[in-house]
């Protein structure tokens, strides 16, 4: 099977040779693949809600620590900027330890930086918190999507999937209970709840993950070595840009529902649990379809993401088909993301750590642009359905990336 697949990989513009697969173990029982992959997605979940559940105690916090909601809204900024800073920097700095190792001192860090959260006494201790909880958010997922794939080499993408399934679970499940915890008694059982998550995942992968042997070669300087890789670019803007639609909307979704489409408030989570159930179809979906072709699903993706999003600017006046677009625009949005990472894991070759963790950069890049964009256009007073049409350009940019990456890719191969 993997000679079969040679060809491809080098239409697809990955770099001369067979692809690159460290494997865990020769052959793990089935039954300690699941248990390691819900290990990662255990940590998914814990990552997924300290992410979104920050923005439903938003007022909580404001309130307690004497501050505006936009200044609170900064802390969202803040662990957004770890996820940037961290996930390169732990992916080289740990490039000659164990991924296993990693991945419990990594989560050990997440857990420290949440628990501190809780303890802060004001704001800016709070913010330096955040801004630590953010460090090990990309470098734990890139991390393990390497070992996921190295579990199941024969289905990589599926396995990244089945990781990335905590997190999306997080947005239906966490982030609203947190939310509500929060709201009833206090916004730092918010971060207690997180922590206490962490603590189980640090167990579970101790318990569960297979131990992995560091590679004569492994160093830094190899997985600085991803960075000399056109490819390897071309990737990360497929995210930062085609997936900036994907925030120009639903940073903005809880306005645009009450304001536009006419929702009550109280309805909003509703919608956001919505949003969730699209994420975790879609990121099931996009797993087994990137496993049969990496770059038709992240067509595929995007395409569906263009296509919602143009609706979206007419749907979003009337409730149940903004609702439907919300739905849709989770799930085309999620069917890219397992492609993606699959993508950069195939032209990064021996150096997928720093790549793998850098996407998750990457997206968080996408989040900052398509929310700066998005708050242009309604500050210029063109309304909140107009942050469809910033979207549908910004989803046409990464449509752009992904073509002009094949070309150069098959006429270098």
């Amino acid at each position: 099977r993997r000679f079969k697949s040679g060809p491809r990989h080098l239409l697809e513009g990955a770099p001369p040779g067979p692809f690159v697969v460290f494997p865990m173990t020769a052959a793990a029982p089935p039954s300690r693949v699941n248990l390691s992959l819900f290990a990662l997605a255990l940590g998914g979940f814990a990552i997924g809600t300290t992410e979104f559940a920050t923005m439903g105690v938003l007022p909580n916090i404001a309130h307690s620590l004497h501050t505006s909601i936009p200044s609170a809204g900064q802390l969202i900024s803040l662990y957004a900027l770890g996820v940037v800073v961290g996930a390169p920097l732990f992916a080289v700095l740990g490039a000659r330890m164990r991924r296993k190792t990693l991945l419990v001192l990594l989560m050990a860090i997440f857990a420290l930086g949440n628990f501190a959260s809780v303890l802060a006494p004001n704001f800016a201790v709070l913010a330096l918190a955040r801004f630590a909880s953010g460090l090990p958010h990309g470098a734990f997922l890139g991390i393990g999507s390497v070992v996921a794939a190295s579990l199941l080499p024969q289905a990589r993408a599926h396995a990244f999937a089945m990781m990335m399934l905590g997190l999306t679970v997080a947005n239906i499940v966490g982030v609203p209970v947190a939310t509500v915890l929060g709201q009833q008694f206090g916004w730092r059982s918010t971060y207690v709840l997180v922590t206490v998550v962490a603590a189980l995942t640090m167990v579970a992968v101790f318990l569960w993950i297979p131990l992995d042997d560091v590679h004569d070669d492994a160093g830094i300087r190899r997985e600085l070595g991803a960075l000399r890789r056109y490819q390897v670019w071309m990737a990360l803007l497929i995210g930062a840009i085609g997936f900036g639609g994907f925030f120009a909307v639903y940073s903005y979704i809880a306005p645009t529902m009450t304001k536009v489409a006419g929702l009550h408030s109280s309805q909003i989570w509703i919608v956001l649990m919505i949003f969730g159930i699209g994420m975790t179809l879609g990121n099931v979906v996009g797993g087994r379809l990137a496993d049969r072709n990496v770059v038709r699903t992240i067509y595929i993706g995007l395409g569906g993401v263009l296509v919602i999003l143009v609706a979206f600017t007419v749907a979003a006046h009337h409730a149940i088909p903004a609702v439907a677009c919300v739905f849709g625009l989770g799930m085309m949005g999620s069917v890219a993301i397992p492609a993606l990472q699959t993508r950069l894991m195939d032209v990064s070759a021996d150096a997928q750590s720093l790549a793998a963790a850098l996407n998750h950069s990457a997206l968080n890049i996408a989040n900052s642009l398509g929310a700066w964009l998005g708050g242009l256009v309604i500050a210029a007073g063109y309304g909140y359905a107009s942050t469809g049409w910033v979207g549908a350009a910004l989803a046409v940019g990464g449509i752009a990336i992904v073509s002009v990456s094949v070309v150069t890719g098959r006429q270098r191969a």
